[in-house]
């Protein structure tokens, strides 16, 4: 390990020493794809790619925009054509096939005791597959409850907060005493069904996927997993306090129906609050809330955005670096409030930006020691249980078309013969 730090101070220090990125001057280009999106963070990115380069003349970065639209079937590709970037920005949700199928470098002889000290073991855990670390998560969202605060005012609802969270049975209750003449209170975007449902059933215990001692994992619908499944159908179908129209909605579907006041609260990831700032009506008085709480308190799934490198670039020592410069607690900070959200580090998270009153910041803030790794995270044959059976097996259940037992036995049944073909 020392041998290799010492090779990457001097490769930062020395110039002229190493050949690459296509170049006969001896300077080294990386290829960095970026997935930033919003101005603020793709800003940042930028920002810090300039701040590298200026410092490092014979380690230039070169910065490609990419899209989190297709980016699986994308690097895939590059992957195979022998093109990828050095540095690969991803969500660790998406690493589990590249990292069995080896296109990504094993991170754990490359990375700085510092950075490996800083990111707690629950956020290492999203990006680890058998032996290996393979990508470095460092951002984070919880999805959250944003209030029409006027609205749960004028209720006179208790407002639950990180210490004293709503359970998911008195969060039903509220949503059923917010509703009536035609307004909800809660509307459920839940194009994307899956994540959602497996991410927050972690607070009520729930699991789903098990892995035995032969290192095989099974699927299970037990009572824990259908806490918040059930919540939800009995929402929009029985208590009349969830719109079925919003189902088929992404996030930002939802928001102009939230500023106009049909639903009182929309259950969105933490970065919403950006597009909230931009588009609220003025005068429009809107809170974050914590997600509903269950037998495991305020615990849920998340997966990390992450960088890793290709296990194919010539320059690993050096991609190692320049994340180790992009990942420095005040870059880290950085990088979270461009893209709203939260970062992995533990000194990025003390920083009194991230802990103002100021849109709520605080109250996310004090929900990353909550945050766990996504259920399905290491589990291979996940995409395609969750494309072919969960998704469409939810929607039903969700909008009333199926019941409890048959959505049981579609994850389970058909699910456990789907991941069986990748564990042979």
């Amino acid at each position: 390990m020392r041998a290799r730090v010492l090779v990457v101070v001097l490769l930062l220090l020395l110039t002229g020493c190493s050949s690459g990125g296509g170049r006969d001057d001896g300077r080294i280009t990386l290829r960095f794809q970026s997935l930033a999106w919003q101005q603020e963070s793709v800003e940042a990115n930028k920002e810090l790619v300039k701040e590298w380069n200026a410092v490092h003349p014979d380690i230039q970065v070169e910065y490609v925009q990419g899209s989190w639209d297709g980016v699986h079937d994308q690097l895939l590709t590059s992957f195979e054509g022998g093109e990828a970037p050095d540095i690969i920005h991803d969500a660790s949700d998406d690493l589990a096939d590249f990292a069995y199928g080896g296109y990504l470098a094993d991170l754990t002889d490359l990375l700085s005791e510092r950075l490996k000290a800083d990111i707690p073991r629950r956020s290492w855990e999203t990006t680890t597959f058998g032996d290996g670390v393979y990508g470095v998560p460092f951002l984070q969202e919880p999805r959250v409850l944003v209030a029409n605060a006027t609205w749960l005012k004028e209720a006179g609802v208790r407002v639950p907060t990180p210490e004293k969270p709503w359970t998911w049975a008195e969060f039903r209750a509220v949503t059923e005493e917010l509703s009536g003449d035609g307004k909800y209170g809660v509307a459920w975007p839940l194009k994307e069904p899956v994540s959602a449902t497996l991410n927050l059933s972690l607070s009520s215990g729930g699991r789903m996927f098990h892995r035995g001692p032969d290192g095989k994992v099974e699927i299970r619908f037990d009572d824990t997993d259908a806490v918040v499944p059930r919540t939800v159908h009995e929402q929009v179908n029985t208590d009349r306090s969830a719109a079925g129209s919003t189902l088929g909605m992404g996030g930002s579907d939802t928001l102009p129906g939230f500023f106009g006041g049909r639903y009182a609260m929309v259950p969105l990831g933490f970065s919403y609050r950006q597009q909230i700032v931009q588009q609220a009506p003025k005068g429009f008085d809107w809170q974050v809330l914590p997600a509903p709480a269950g037998a495991d308190g305020l615990a849920q799934g998340v997966s990390p955005q992450t960088l890793s490198i290709a296990e194919d670039s010539p320059h690993q020592m050096q991609a190692a670096a320049f994340i180790d410069f992009m990942l420095r607690p005040e870059n880290m900070v950085r990088l979270a409030l461009g893209d709203w959200m939260l970062p992995t580090g533990t000194e990025a998270l003390r920083d009194p930006a991230l802990r103002t009153q100021k849109h709520d910041w605080a109250t996310g803030t004090a929900l990353a020691a909550h945050l766990r790794s996504a259920p399905a995270q290491s589990v291979r044959g996940y995409p395609e249980w969750k494309d072919k059976i969960a998704t469409p097996a939810l929607q039903e259940y969700y909008s009333g078309a199926i019941g409890l037992d048959e959505l049981r036995e579609r994850l389970v049944e058909d699910g456990n013969l789907v991941l069986a073909r990748y564990q042979r």
